[in-house]
């Protein structure tokens, strides 16, 4: 079962799902959990290979949509963000019964020409062993980009000197996870795509393929934001979301 953080009590709403991106986890997420739990529960998982919930020897989004669905009691709206949106699109259209409204954050559902093999590269040569803090694990991290550094080093353990994220196998399914499935299905509920604005990670060009597989969906922009813009521009990714979630 998915570890999963939950904010906010009973509430007659849908639940709100949250999906993390490659290399994060549910505590990502606690800011905007708890700003959107006074609406509604929000729920922030942990998907497989990632936090604390369990490690497989497979990382498909066959396998992370069929998680989040099996620890679904009821309908719920899923938001995801990068690879997490990728596993919410398949949720959506593997199990549209347990989707309510989906919100995709910054990914499209295609095959991409970038992998981040580089950078578990760099985590696996990395000697746990012979670090005390996050911050000589840091200094250890020159050949990945300073901004993803301190995101990446909250994916340790020090205690117990170990990763939580399962690097080997995410190392293995690479592939899969800058592809995305093929379906000849679709998902008919709304719903939204918010991009940041400075990000190569949507384009013009994903927006056939996007609303052949969600015909009922809605496009915004998040100006002077980038890949994490959730975490760029806070205040203004929950409004966008209260709105759609709130609208009939």
């Amino acid at each position: 079962m998915l570890n999963s953080i939950y904010y906010g009590g009973k509430s007659q709403s849908s639940p709100l799902i949250v999906l993390h991106g490659l290399f994060g986890s549910a505590n990502n997420w606690n800011s905007f959990a708890r700003t959107m739990s006074n609406q509604r529960p929000v729920i922030c998982v942990d998907l497989r290979n990632h936090g604390n919930s369990p490690w497989h020897s497979t990382h498909s989004y066959d396998d992370l949509a069929t998680d989040v669905a099996m620890m679904l009691d009821q309908p719920a709206d899923i938001i995801g963000h990068s690879m997490g949106g990728k596993a919410a699109m398949v949720l959506a259209l593997r199990y549209p019964n347990l989707v309510n409204k989906l919100i995709v954050a910054d990914i499209s559902p295609i095959r991409y020409n970038y992998s981040q093999i580089s950078i578990i590269n760099t985590l696996l040569a990395i000697d746990l062993n012979k670090t005390e803090s996050r911050a000589q694990v840091i200094l250890q991290m020159d050949a990945i980009e300073p901004d993803l550094r301190a995101f990446l080093a909250h994916s340790i353990n020090i205690r117990e000197k170990v990763w939580r994220i399962n690097l080997k196998t995410l190392k293995k399914d690479m592939r899969k996870i800058i592809g995305f499935p093929k379906f000849n299905t679709n998902f008919l509920g709304k719903t939204l795509f918010i991009s940041g604005e400075k990000s190569d990670y949507t384009h013009e060009s994903h927006k056939p393929k996007i609303r052949r597989l969600f015909p009922n969906s809605s496009f915004i922009g998040i100006q002077n934001a980038g890949h994490w813009l959730h975490v760029e521009k806070p205040l203004e990714f929950k409004d966008i979301t209260n709105k759609f979630l709130n609208e009939k």
